[in-house]
């Protein structure tokens, strides 16, 4: 909104200064900035209305260090999160854009989901929350909403060259010829001036039809990092610091993926309008880690489902939406390793009972940081490895836009 203000200011006034904000650099930092001040201000405020609600954590006893101590700490505190996020955005971004628009759909659908399965744990006793089938429809809905608005709309388009070859000095002096084509390209890791193109998997479908993959795809990412996530939120600081870092990864892809300069460079796509999405990046970085004032160890406060799905959901859309899909094995490898825990334990312990008649396990405990747990580490000392293997997971997913 302050950017439609600006802007008419420096239009009609010649404001001084007004014009300042029409460079995406300067709203992504008052967008942190904001981010992180509201998170802080609004945060104590709100856990006091969620301990007043009786919103407390119940924890089931694992025989964890320190577990029982969490008994009571208000939870739902995702929605602290979302704040942070979601003003910062309406207050600096251009909200006719359609990534923005489709990043705030997302973010609120994944937060209502996550809101009533809190609710249903804490309010109405119900220890399982949200039945599974009722949440994986929730996410299938917004992989289905994902998967057709960037497929179908109009306004989501690739920039192509006539001349592959166009030089940087060419394209900044507006000497290239282009076309902003629909198309399902995306970045491909380590393979140079070869991405992957959706339509060119199945020969046999009609290039109309591309949809009928894409959107499957788009799905199961969708839900893949979303649960990657939650499953990640167990200790204290854990889910937000491991989402903070991914999310100024994603910043500074969007970034380059939206400047003309910069994706010539790299040799990766440009992405027309994409650059705003620094906007909703940074104001993702802010909520998190604003969030840590008051969910590091000890925790004042827990996320919840409220806010692990949000931040999951939030980040699927995000690399989908720049079209750094491939990329989320890496760059999310923390989810995905704690997502594999899990199965990996349950299917070795099924296997194991049906073929010995008792069954066995391959770690200590699952998720992966219950398994360290067990193990007698302290919690800080897990939080802290798991953000130092993000923060490099982040650096080598930056570093494959040049190694190709």
């Amino acid at each position: 909104m302050l950017y439609y203000l600006f802007d008419f200011l420096d239009k009609h006034y010649d404001l001084p200064g007004a014009g300042v904000f029409q460079f995406i650099s300067f709203r992504a930092g008052m967008a942190i900035i904001v981010s992180l001040l509201i998170a802080i201000g609004l945060g104590k405020n709100i856990i006091r209305r969620l301990l007043r609600l009786q919103m407390g954590e119940q924890v089931r006893d694992l025989g964890l260090d320190g577990q029982k101590e969490k008994e009571g700490t208000p939870t739902m505190g995702g929605i602290i999160i979302l704040l942070a996020i979601i003003i910062p955005v309406l207050l600096f971004a251009r909200l006719e854009n359609v990534y923005i628009i489709l990043m705030l759909i997302s973010a609120v659908w994944m937060g209502l989901i996550g809101f009533l399965d809190d609710y249903l744990k804490i309010r109405k006793k119900n220890k399982d929350g949200l039945a599974g089938q009722f949440k994986l429809i929730g996410q299938l809905g917004l992989g289905i909403l994902v998967g057709a608005t960037l497929y179908f709309n109009d306004n989501v388009v690739v920039r192509e060259y006539a001349d592959p070859d166009v030089t940087t000095e060419q394209i900044v002096a507006g000497e290239a010829d282009f076309a902003d084509v629909k198309s399902t390209t995306t970045t491909f890791p380590f393979m140079k001036d070869r991405d992957f193109n959706y339509s060119e998997v199945l020969p046999f479908l009609p290039a109309d039809l591309t949809w009928l993959l894409y959107i499957p795809v788009v799905i199961f990412i969708v839900m893949a990092v979303s649960n990657g996530a939650n499953m990640t939120d167990g200790l204290d600081g854990l889910a937000a610091g491991t989402s903070g870092i991914i999310g100024m990864a994603l910043a500074l892809m969007a970034y380059v993926s939206g400047n003309l300069v910069f994706s010539q460079y790299l040799g990766i796509m440009y992405i027309p309008d994409s650059a705003e999405l620094v906007i909703f990046c940074t104001a993702f970085v802010g909520g998190c880690v604003g969030f840590l004032w008051y969910n590091s160890h000890p925790a004042q406060v827990f996320m919840g489902d409220t806010g692990s799905l949000a931040l999951g959901g939030i980040i699927a859309v995000m690399a989908l939406a720049i079209r750094k899909e491939w990329l989320i094995p890496i760059l999310c490898g923390v989810f995905l390793v704690e997502n594999l825990s899990v199965i990996v334990q349950v299917s070795y312990f099924k296997y194991t009972k049906k073929r010995y008649g008792e069954g066995r396990r391959v770690l200590l405990m699952s998720p992966l940081h219950h398994h360290y747990q067990k193990k007698g580490w302290a919690e800080t000392k897990i939080v802290t490895r798991f953000w130092i293997v993000g923060i490099l997971l982040a650096l080598f997913t930056l570093a494959t836009l040049k190694l190709r």
